[in-house]
């Protein structure tokens, strides 16, 4: 049997360590934003304009026809830079839970992904068939080793600090639609052994309207080696309230790998976004970290400032771009959920 990543010396690095590229498939399945998809390309090319001033961009194209509308509203959004597409078709456009997710190792073949099974998020978004042969066509196509993790798992489900330390909840990654068959036990021995982590830190439940069953990256997130930034909500009315200060209690009683507390730092949450009678899982805690840029979900309220500065602050030397996701997150979605990072290698 081939060994495991970790057993050959890889780890998933940090989100703020260097980037050779951003991974994208880009957005077609109109079901995603019924009656809001028109506004949704033009938003998203902003977003691939913000990143590609640092970082080169590769870009899932189900066709030529694709393509072209693409290069077309980017050329519109003023993105320039190193864009790469490929002919890889999606279902649809959430490469965080449906791509590789990368390790890197000193050494030969310092690059490599793990390619995870995808079942749209517990099988709710049926078909999902080509969405679950990305990671193995992005490895293909970068030409680098792949190891299959051998269970459900989504991108947007976890976060690690580069050193030893993956955050995850308890809600998505041992809810029976993942991967019934394993143990609590057995899920935590599997990210060690594939992404090169030491200890799974453990959150309890999602935000409201979240239809990925609790994913982290709408709730806490590592911005430092021993820094957690995690959403509150203020108002004791809300129905994320209660949830979140349960998180927050957690954290705060979380350690890292030598003992010692870790820093918790609050984030605010946006005011309720709902569209269609329906809540939507909207937060600041969506946030992307490019090479010069933080991607930050905005929703024209004053608190888009107070997370934009707590952001700069924590992330020093990196522009923190508010981009308004009011329409992206019809989609359930923003841009963390959007974007995948293809780590640096020495």
């Amino acid at each position: 049997m081939t060994p495991a990543p970790a057993a050959l010396g890889y780890r998933m690095p940090a989100e703020w360590e260097p980037h050779q590229a951003t991974w994208l498939s880009w957005p077609h399945k109109e079901a995603s934003w019924p009656g809001k998809f028109p506004v949704i390309l033009p938003v998203y090319a902003r977003m691939v304009a913000a990143l590609a001033q640092s970082e080169t961009i590769h870009i899932n194209v189900n066709d030529d026809a694709m393509e072209e509308q693409a290069r077309r509203l980017l050329r519109a959004a003023g993105a320039e830079g190193d864009i790469r597409f490929h002919p890889i078709a999606t279902n649809d456009a959430w490469c965080r839970d449906h791509g590789a997710i990368f390790v890197v190792r000193d050494g030969p073949a310092p690059l490599a992904a793990t390619d995870w099974g995808y079942n749209a998020w517990g099988e709710k978004y049926p078909p999902y068939d080509l969405d679950n042969q990305v990671a193995r066509r992005m490895a293909e196509t970068l030409g680098v080793p792949r190891f299959d993790g051998g269970m459900i798992l989504e991108g947007g489900s976890i976060d690690v600090n580069g050193a030893g330390l993956l955050l995850t909840t308890e809600a998505c990654l041992l809810n029976p639609n993942r991967n019934p068959q394993l143990s609590r036990e057995q899920i935590e021995q599997r990210l060690c052994d594939y992404l090169g982590v030491v200890t799974i830190l453990w959150l309890g439940d999602g935000i409201a309207g979240d239809d990925t069953d609790g994913h982290i990256d709408d709730l806490a997130r590592f911005v430092a080696p021993d820094t957690v930034v995690t959403v509150v909500e203020n108002d004791p009315a809300d129905e994320n309230y209660e949830v979140l200060q349960q998180n927050l209690r957690r954290l705060r009683g979380l350690t890292d790998l030598r003992g010692g507390a870790l820093r918790v730092v609050e984030l605010p949450m946006p005011p309720a976004v709902s569209y269609a009678g329906q809540r939507l899982p909207a937060s600041y805690a969506n946030f992307y970290i490019g090479n010069s840029v933080v991607l930050l979900p905005a929703f024209g309220h004053a608190n888009d400032d107070r997370a934009a500065a707590i952001l700069a602050e924590l992330l020093p030397g990196r522009e923190i771009v508010g981009i308004d996701c009011t329409d992206i997150i019809w989609g359930l979605g923003a841009w963390h959920c959007l974007t995948q990072q293809v780590p640096a290698v020495r």
